[in-house]
């Protein structure tokens, strides 16, 4: 794949997570019956981290759930998958915030979406990625972004978190 561009740096995404949680407070006038829900696999670290960062503003507790979207993808048929999806806590009548690296065309959210509706009827579901590079094949829009990163089809972009990758970085990729 060649050589990145870094976009953002580890103090950069500390900065872009902070920023989307003052966000979510804000548009949700605190944090009560707010849920976070990650979507796997590195929306679950990110999501583990705005949750986090929610409790400790709000002092509330903000339950986090991991939710594999693979069943639910209208670009790949899983042979044998057994989902993975970890919501340990009823989604009715809570406000659900899915959060996701990136967001490019729109398809894994709207398959988020649909994973999470057949769990139950939130009162509202709102999305928060760090990343997005626009491109969209849906009318779907991120209510919270850490970054827009304009990008062409020709370039790659990826994220990696500490948890998964051992480094906290954004990087973009050309690949022609």
């Amino acid at each position: 794949m060649g050589t990145g561009h870094i976009i953002m740096d580890e103090q950069a995404m500390q900065r872009a997570i902070a920023r989307i949680s003052y966000e979510i407070i804000e548009h949700n006038k605190g944090a009560e019956d707010i849920c976070i829900v990650g979507v796997l696999s590195r929306g679950v670290p990110l999501g583990r981290r705005i949750a986090a960062k929610l409790s400790e503003l709000e002092n509330v507790e903000v339950p986090f759930g991991e939710l594999d979207i693979t069943p639910y993808r209208d670009d790949v048929k899983p042979d044998g998958h057994t989902e993975k999806t970890d919501i340990p806590f009823d989604i009715m009548d809570r406000n659900v915030i899915i959060v996701d690296d990136v967001i490019f065309t729109g398809r894994s959210s709207r398959a988020a979406i649909d994973a999470l509706i057949k769990r139950g009827r939130p009162r509202s579901i709102q999305l928060a990625a760090l990343i997005d590079r626009g491109h969209r094949e849906l009318p779907i829009r991120p209510d919270y972004v850490g970054k827009n990163l304009p990008t062409s089809h020709s370039e790659k972009v990826k994220v990696s978190v500490s948890e998964i990758d051992g480094k906290d970085s954004v990087e973009i990729f050309s690949l022609q």
